[in-house]
């Protein structure tokens, strides 16, 4: 059978291959005195509060189960223009909000309503895999651009100066960023979408974990700064809502009937189930304790990144946001006589009994220097992580 060759051009999530080895390493290990501890996927450990599962449990019940509208129902895209509001200070209306099946729902549509084949989108290097592999999805060219600790591995407006050109269509963004944590500095941001759309070019950004920020200088939404940028949202990360697959995103006036034609032949609707449960994520009591789970997440940073750094594992720009750690691992794994980060996964799996995440994903720009730690677990497994590589690499 012939594919086609989109389908040829996208490559391996080799993040799920690391995945598969760590699930078969860990049956052998189950009844150890040392089993398999997962810090290789980006996925909270906290599930969807009490209201929302009873919000889910009651549309069930009630047979509130049928399609909804393509852009979603209105009780939920106006919760969510209201948390905009509330936690912004920002005024966006329900009317630009589409509701979707999860951010890569979401980001598909943004691409197939704004990319033309041949289009080039500029993008950092490194980034969240699966963002390239939309735009070229929609026949675009994800142009990487090598970035750096002191660009905070962030793109700037020199990047977009020195990389347009006729073919290029604009940028897509992730602010925090997977897998570095780390987000692009307001001015920096500003200045950005100013070359773009100067350019006559479109300013995409990934926010699925603007809600996950830990520092007053970041966590405002680009939206912040026009009605032209195209933002992409989650209940996955903030809300603890991964395998609901629910997400959303705003898109200025002019796009929602391009985009919900779109959603309505390739989407038909989100869950409706998942819909009606997330209208309980804005209550009162849900918003709480997702703030306390925002400042366990940030705990858990403060421990980590200083106790990998002090074992050599140096993480280059301390993450401002999200929950990961983009640890050099070069010096240390040379000394272990590892010849890259690929190589240094599997190790932390066999000798630490410990699954992380190697850069090969993320990227060409040194990321077989680089190790991805997710740091979505308990604090107790943290420090018994921590525990396991020193024992290895001391």
């Amino acid at each position: 059978m012939r594919l086609s060759q989109r389908a040829q051009r996208i490559e391996p999530f080799y993040v799920m291959e690391v995945a598969k080895a760590a699930s078969a390493r860990a049956l052998e290990l189950a009844n150890s005195d040392s089993p398999m501890i997962f810090l290789n996927i980006g996925e909270p450990d906290f599930t969807a509060p009490a209201l929302v599962q009873e919000a889910a449990a009651r549309a069930i019940r009630d047979g509130v189960t049928q399609y909804t509208p393509a852009l979603g129902i209105s009780a939920l895209r106006e919760r969510i223009s209201d948390w905009y509001l509330q936690r912004f200070g920002l005024h966006i209306p329900a009317r630009r909000i589409v509701v979707t099946a999860g951010a890569s729902a979401a980001l598909q549509l943004a691409c197939l309503a704004l990319i033309e084949a041949g289009d080039e989108v500029l993008m950092p290097d490194p980034s969240y895999p699966c963002n390239r592999h939309f735009v070229s999805a929609a026949e675009g060219r994800a142009v990487l651009i090598p970035t750096h600790a002191q660009d905070r591995f962030q793109l700037t407006a020199q990047h977009v100066r020195s990389h347009w050109n006729a073919r290029t269509r604009g940028v897509l963004l992730a602010s925090p960023s997977n897998p570095t944590g780390t987000s692009i500095h307001p001015h920096e941001l500003a200045s950005i979408h100013q070359e773009v759309k100067q350019r006559g070019g479109i300013t995409l950004i990934d926010e699925i974990y603007l809600g996950l920020s830990y520092d007053a200088q970041f966590g405002q939404s680009a939206l912040a700064l026009d009605e032209d940028i195209v933002s992409i949202n989650s209940f996955s990360k903030y809300f603890n809502m991964t395998g609901w697959r629910l997400g959303w995103l705003v898109v200025p006036d002019v796009l929602v009937p391009a985009v919900e034609r779109l959603s309505q032949n390739l989407f038909i609707c989100a869950s409706t189930v998942a819909q009606h449960a997330a209208l309980a994520c804005f209550e009162t009591a849900s918003l709480a304790e997702y703030e306390q789970r925002r400042a366990e997440f940030k705990a858990r940073r403060d421990y980590f990144v200083p106790a990998l750094n002090a074992l050599g594992l140096h993480v280059p720009v301390m993450p401002d946001g999200a929950f990961y750690a983009w640890a050099d691992c070069s010096q240390i794994g040379a000394a272990q006589g590892i010849a890259n980060s690929w190589d240094f996964a599997f190790a932390a799996m066999e000798h630490a009994h410990l699954a992380i995440t190697p850069g090969r994903d993320f990227g060409h720009a040194s990321t077989e220097h680089f190790v991805r730690f997710s740091t979505a677990r308990s604090m107790p497994e943290l420090q018994q992580a921590i525990a396991r590589l020193k024992r290895w690499l001391n």
